[in-house]
């Protein structure tokens, strides 16, 4: 193995969970996390694509992927699933072909016109997305391939996010780890500081647990919210207090089949929990 998988290997069974998604690579150049389903599909594959890269390793068969990635984008396709497409294709050194289908972005997606993602369809974490989840996704997703974002424009999505600040979060009913970090993330992307949130901090959990949670002063802790807080933190340039219990969190969430769940309790490895898991080894592996 080489010296990044030699490091994630210390920790977690890096061997069992790359023979997971290799696995459930179909011919078409796409993945799905159930192996005997031929429904490839975007999330899986931008997943597939996304752990790959982490470990440093070259997809198999990438010409069959960018291939894929690129037909997957239509009109009919949810936002946030066309903005996973682009970051996709630009991981994968096709940004030129990604900023080819820039346009349809904005049949769904048009800050200047007041639309922020006409027909939401699917989302990463509510079923449904949310006007912020998908602006996180597009903005993401220009900034890898390269797509400029006017002044104007830069405005009117501040404008936008700042419109879900609660406290000192982000959220619809109540601040949340998901949300804060969305939020943030979009404003660093588009160039704006703003101030620290201690919502991270507050969301995690060391002692018997170990994890980060979606609310503060809550339990239990989930894989998802744990991503994002280690993200957060890592986006305000601070530490968090107990790496290696993290780790352990995230050890116990990898299944036989070599994937990960996203909670103690039983549940079914995905692609998504997969890649945020080995995403937060690599970040608390830094601070050890």
């Amino acid at each position: 193995m080489g010296s990044k998988l030699d490091e994630f290997a210390r920790f977690v069974n890096v061997e069992k969970a790359l023979e997971y998604v290799e696995k459930r690579r179909h011919e078409d150049g796409g993945y799905c996390f159930v192996s005997v389903l031929d429904d490839t599909n975007v999330n899986d594959t931008y997943y597939a694509v996304k752990i790959y890269d982490l470990l440093g390793l070259e997809v198999p068969e990438k010409e069959k992927t960018i291939e894929f990635l690129e037909k997957a984008i239509q009109p009919q396709t949810a936002v946030v699933a066309i903005a996973m497409a682009l970051e996709g294709l630009a991981m994968l050194g096709a940004k030129d072909i990604a900023r080819e289908h820039v346009d349809i972005v904005y049949t769904k997606y048009n800050p200047l016109e007041d639309k922020f993602a006409v027909g939401l369809g699917g989302s990463e974490e509510f079923g449904t997305a949310t006007p912020l989840e998908a602006t996180y996704w597009v903005v993401k997703a220009f900034k890898a391939i390269g797509q400029p974002i006017s002044d104007e424009e830069r405005d009117r999505i501040r404008a936008f996010v700042m419109k879900f600040r609660m406290g000192n979060g982000f959220g619809v009913k109540q601040p949340t780890t998901t949300m804060t970090y969305q939020a943030l993330h979009t404003l660093y992307a588009l160039g704006y500081r703003p101030p620290k949130s201690p919502h991270f901090r507050n969301c995690e959990l060391c002692g018997d647990w170990g994890g980060f949670t979606e609310v503060p002063y809550s339990l239990p802790p989930y894989l998802e919210p744990t991503f994002y807080a280690t993200r957060g933190l890592e986006l305000q340039e601070e530490a968090p207090t107990c790496p290696r219990r993290h780790i352990w969190f995230i050890r116990q969430l990898q299944n036989s089949n070599g994937g990960f769940r996203r909670s103690l309790e039983l549940g079914i490895s995905n692609f998504q929990n997969t890649y945020r898991a080995l995403a937060v080894v690599d970040a608390m592996m830094r601070y050890l």
